[in-house]
């Protein structure tokens, strides 16, 4: 037989052209000129069709056909370095982001048939997260307090908040002075709200870059709240560090968030014309997620976070499927049902929000258009930075601020923060 004379080893329709990943890589890299790198152990995986998916007018489509069968990916990463990684959901490439956005703008060309699409995004964001069940069914809350400690120019006092079936949230408020809890509320308060969810910054709310903020914003007069992420600092006490990486994180941080939310609103303190969501990271997704389930956000100000190309690479940001709702959305187009109120949002050169002055941007101000109040929405980009909370994009934090609700300029002075260690911040049942 001629198939005999052909050995074991020769590619034939009969065996898919199969090579190995190793080999057929090589040869890609040899052709190319490019460098692999790889995060993931690839002995013995092999290619069917191998030399039929390259294409050699391209090595990014090359590797993209390479590798999508294996479920990786390849990632460009400097000069002729490239990385394979494994395919992540949550995480595409700018050009995706761009093509998405181009493609959510076809969808709606005035204020009409945008706040059609606004308002499904909503009702299927609540329902695809699982929320509305939750909030159908809120106990009553109890609320415990620290004693009140004072700083130069502001007040810090921890809490606790008991959610559901029996779990607790625990928290830092801090104020341009002591708050009244006993009151019972008449009329509008004096003092505007920040509610500030927490990314993954090291130490969580303790990290001292994050408490420079929520006390800096106080001694301008706004009152701000830090709050545990599910599974960090004492929520790990109740459930374990390791419920932070799941979906059920991503439900009951969002929860959290609007149960604080209501105490916050139950002070007579409280101004409820100005109340706003502020946080970096994954802190900047779930400020994106918290105002698009309440609307009684008047301010909205994500940082390092909004992307149409990056969903959050947590579960705690994705491990419910909103980005499926409405037959496809992402961040930014979530952050647009903010419209018209303001919004600020902070992006550097670093990171996924690369891209935010010449996609994300545009996109939202078109939005905002509809409106009228396309000044309404602000970009502060810092393009030599990275993936931080750092003094700039604090900076950006505080005049967006001073500008929205006229906080006092003069009390800007981060110098004479106290920054406090992990134990004075948690919530202790004898303090």
């Amino acid at each position: 037989m001629l198939f005999l004379a052909m050995g074991a080893g020769a590619q034939t329709y009969e065996n898919q052209f199969t090579r190995s990943l190793h080999d057929v890589m090589a040869d890609v890299c040899a052709r190319f000129n490019i460098r692999l790198k790889y995060d993931m152990d690839t002995t013995g995986l092999k290619i069917a069709y191998a030399d039929f998916r390259v294409r050699p007018y391209s090595v990014e489509e090359t590797l993209t056909n390479l590798l999508a069968p294996l479920d990786f990916k390849p990632v460009f990463q400097q000069g002729n370095l490239w990385k394979v990684k494994r395919y992540e959901y949550a995480r595409r490439q700018p050009a995706d982001g761009e093509k998405l956005l181009r493609h959510l703008a076809s969808l709606y060309n005035n204020k009409e048939q945008w706040e059609a699409r606004r308002d499904t995004l909503r009702r299927e964001v609540a329902h695809r997260l699982g929320i509305d069940a939750l909030l159908k069914v809120c106990p009553a809350q109890e609320n415990h307090f620290s004693p009140v400690r004072r700083h130069q120019g502001y007040v810090s006092q921890n809490f606790r908040l008991t959610t559901l079936n029996g779990h607790t949230v625990c928290g830092t408020i801090y104020s341009p002075r002591a708050l009244n809890w006993k009151k019972k509320r008449k009329g509008n308060g004096q003092l505007p709200f920040i509610l500030c969810p927490n990314g993954h910054f090291n130490g969580g709310r303790y990290n001292a870059d994050l408490q420079r903020r929520y006390a800096t914003l106080a001694r301008m007069g706004a009152v701000c709240v830090s709050y545990d992420l599910w599974g960090w600092g004492q929520s790990q006490d109740e459930v374990g560090a390791d419920a932070h990486r799941t979906s059920e994180a991503h439900l009951m941080q969002a929860y959290n968030g609007l149960r604080i939310l209501d105490m916050m609103l139950a002070n007579s303190d409280i101004d409820h014309t100005r109340v706003a969501v502020n946080g970096g990271s994954g802190g900047g997704t779930q400020a994106v997620l918290l105002a698009v389930l309440d609307d009684r956000f008047t301010a909205l100000c994500p940082v390092v976070s909004m992307s149409a190309w990056f969903d959050g690479g947590c579960p705690c940001e994705s491990g419910m499927p909103i980005q499926l709702s409405g037959g496809g959305t992402c961040n930014a187009e979530q952050a647009a049902t903010f419209a018209p109120k303001p919004m600020m949002v902070v992006s550097d050169g670093g990171d996924w929000t690369s891209t935010t002055p010449t996609h994300e941007l545009p996109f939202l101000k078109r939005i905002y258009g509809f409106y009228n109040a396309a000044d309404k929405v602000e970009n502060v980009h810092l393009p030599t930075e990275g993936h931080d909370f750092g003094p700039n994009k604090r900076a950006a934090v505080y005049d967006f601020f001073i500008n929205t609700f006229g906080l006092n300029r003069e009390m800007l002075n981060e110098d004479v923060v106290t920054i406090e260690d992990e134990q004075t911040l948690r919530f202790h049942d004898k303090q």
